[in-house]
C-alpha cells in the first residue's frame, strides 16, 4: 500500500511564530504535482477531510488564504511527500516598537550595497550588445506629466495637515520636553526616565514637560531649491545665497507644481547627452513661446496663527481628526510615489536632506565624527520617514483614565505623533499603526500583576 500524505499545520501571524499542535489530516492518495489553492477553508476541510479529524479552531477563525504545495513526483515512484498548510494573517496582531538609532550610529541602506552591485552587473549583462534606450522622464530633464495631480495633493494635503494640527492642539493636549526633541500626547507627561538632553544626570532622566507647538508635532525638514534639478551640485560657498524650502514643497516643485515665490527651470526638449556627467539642452528656439500655464488646483495657504479657532463641539472635533488622518495618509502615499521617480537624498549621519539626482557639496554635517569627512555629507538614498519623519509617541489607552506607570512601560504601544493626536480627538484607528499600538494587549492594574505575566 502506499503511504498516504500527511498535513501540518503552522500558524504564522506577523512577528509571531507559534506551532499549532493541530490533528493529522488525511488527503487522498493521488495527487497531481501541482498547487492546490483554495479560498474557502469551510470546503477544503469538508471536501478532504476524513471523518474524526479536525483542525484547531485558531485555523477556523484565521482570515488568511490556506495554499497546499506538493513536491513534484516522478511518475515511476510509488508514494507522495507529505505537504504542510501554511496560514497567514494580512495585519499582524503585534509589532516591534520602531527601533532608536544613536547619534553615532550610520543609517543603514534601504538597499544593502551587495544588492546594489548585483543588480547593476544584470542591467550591465543585459544591455550589452542592444542598442541604447532613450532616456526616461525625469532623468531627460522633462517632468512626468502623470505625477502632476499627485503633487498638487501632497501639497495641499500638507498645508491641510498644518492647519488641521493647529486647531487639534487647541483641544488635544501635548507636552514637549524642554530639554529634550521628546514629546507626549496626553494631559500629562509620561514618568519614563528616557531624558537625553541637558543635565538629564541631574534630573535622573525625568523630562520636564512644556507646551508643545505643530513644529514638534510635524517635524519641519528644509532643503535647498534648485533652478534647476539637473545643473551642477551647490558649493559650499553657496550655502548662503540658495534659499531653503521644506524638503517636501521642493520635491512637489520639481515634480511640477508651480510656486511664483520658487520658479524652477521646465524644459520643453529632452537633454542631450555628450558624457557620463555632461550634457547640453535641446534647441527650443523653433518652438512657439511658452503659454502661462494654469495651476491644475488651487494651492492652499496656511492660516496665521491669531486666526485659528478650536472646535465647538465633540462632533466637529472627530470630523476635524478625521480630515487630518486622511491629509496625513494622502501626503504620505503621494510623497511615496513622487520619491520612485524622483531621487531624494539623505545624509547617513545627520538628518540633512537634499531634492535632487545627487547631494550637495556644502560642509555643514556636524554628526558623529565629522572632522574625519572635512564636514561633507554621506549621501545615501532617502526613505519616507528621512522626508516625513512620523515622531513616534507612546499611546495612551486610557485618556480619562489613570496615567501611565513606569513599572509597565513594556504592556505599552507607540504611535506617530499626529495619529495618536487624532485618535484621541476621536478619530478611528487605521489598520496599519494598530500592531504597533498595542490595542490587544491586556495592561495590568498593579506591578505585582504585571510580575504575574508569563
Amino acid at each position: 500500500m502506499a503511504a498516504s500524505p500527511s498535513i501540518r499545520c503552522w500558524v504564522d501571524c506577523g512577528s509571531t511564530n507559534h506551532l499549532s499542535h493541530g490533528k493529522v489530516a488525511h488527503l487522498p492518495q493521488r495527487i497531481g504535482p501541482s498547487m492546490l489553492s483554495c479560498h474557502s477553508r469551510v470546503d477544503f476541510l469538508k471536501h478532504n477531510l476524513r471523518p474524526g479529524h479536525s483542525l484547531l479552531s485558531s485555523l477556523q477563525h484565521s482570515s488568511g488564504k490556506l495554499k497546499l504545495r506538493s513536491a513534484p513526483i516522478a511518475p515511476t515512484r510509488k508514494f507522495h511527500q507529505p505537504c504542510a498548510f501554511v496560514v497567514r494573517c494580512d495585519h499582524p496582531q503585534n509589532a516591534d516598537l520602531p527601533r532608536y538609532y544613536s547619534k553615532k550610529e550610520k543609517k543603514p541602506f534601504p538597499v544593502p550595497i551587495v544588492e546594489l552591485r548585483r543588480a547593476a552587473r544584470e542591467r550591465f549583462k543585459k544591455s550589452r550588445g542592444q542598442p541604447k534606450k532613450p532616456i526616461p522622464p525625469p532623468k531627460n530633464g522633462l517632468i512626468v506629466k502623470s505625477l502632476v495631480p499627485i503633487a498638487y495633493n501632497v501639497l495641499n494635503a500638507r498645508i491641510t495637515l498644518i492647519n488641521n494640527l493647529k486647531k487639534l492642539l487647541k483641544v488635544v493636549k501635548v507636552n514637549a520636553c524642554g530639554y529634550c526633541n521628546e514629546i507626549h500626547v496626553g494631559p500629562v507627561g509620561h514618568p519614563f526616565k528616557s531624558c537625553r538632553g541637558q543635565h538629564a544626570s541631574i534630573r535622573k532622566g525625568l523630562h520636564e514637560w512644556t507646551y508643545a507647538t505643530v513644529e514638534d508635532v510635524f517635524l519641519p525638514v528644509d532643503a535647498y531649491h534648485l533652478y534647476d534639478r539637473l545643473g551642477k551640485r551647490i558649493r559650499h560657498d553657496e550655502r548662503f545665497s540658495i534659499p531653503r524650502i521644506p524638503a517636501i514643497v521642493e520635491l512637489c516643485i520639481q515634480a511640477g507644481v508651480d510656486v511664483p515665490e520658487f520658479p524652477a527651470k521646465k524644459r520643453r526638449k529632452p537633454i542631450i547627452r555628450i558624457g557620463k556627467r555632461e550634457f547640453v539642452d535641446a534647441d527650443e528656439s523653433e518652438l512657439p513661446d511658452p503659454v502661462p500655464e494654469v495651476p491644475l488646483k488651487p494651492i492652499l495657504t496656511e492660516i496665521p496663527d491669531s486666526e485659528i479657532v478650536a472646535p465647538c463641539d465633540e462632533e466637529e472635533t472627530i470630523l476635524l481628526a478625521e480630515e487630518t488622518l486622511q491629509a496625513w495618509e494622502q501626503m504620505r502615499r503621494g510623497a511615496k510615489k513622487l520619491m520612485k521617480m524622483y531621487p531624494v537624498r539623505v545624509c547617513g549621519y545627520c538628518p540633512e536632506v537634499h531634492v535632487g539626482p545627487s547631494g550637495h557639496k556644502a560642509q555643514n554635517c556636524g554628526a558623529h565624527k565629522h572632522q574625519q569627512r572635512n564636514g561633507q555629507h554621506g549621501w545615501q538614498a532617502a526613505v519616507l520617514d528621512n522626508l516625513i519623519p512620523p515622531r513616534y509617541v507612546w499611546h495612551v489607552p486610557d485618556v480619562k483614565g489613570p496615567p501611565l506607570q513606569r513599572e509597565l512601560r513594556s504592556f505599552y504601544g507607540q504611535a506617530p505623533a499626529v495619529v495618536e493626536i487624532c485618535v484621541q480627538a476621536g478619530a478611528a484607528v487605521p489598520d496599519q499603526y494598530k500592531p504597533t499600538m498595542r490595542l490587544d494587549i491586556g495592561i495590568p492594574t498593579n506591578l505585582r500583576e504585571a510580575e504575574m505575566v508569563v
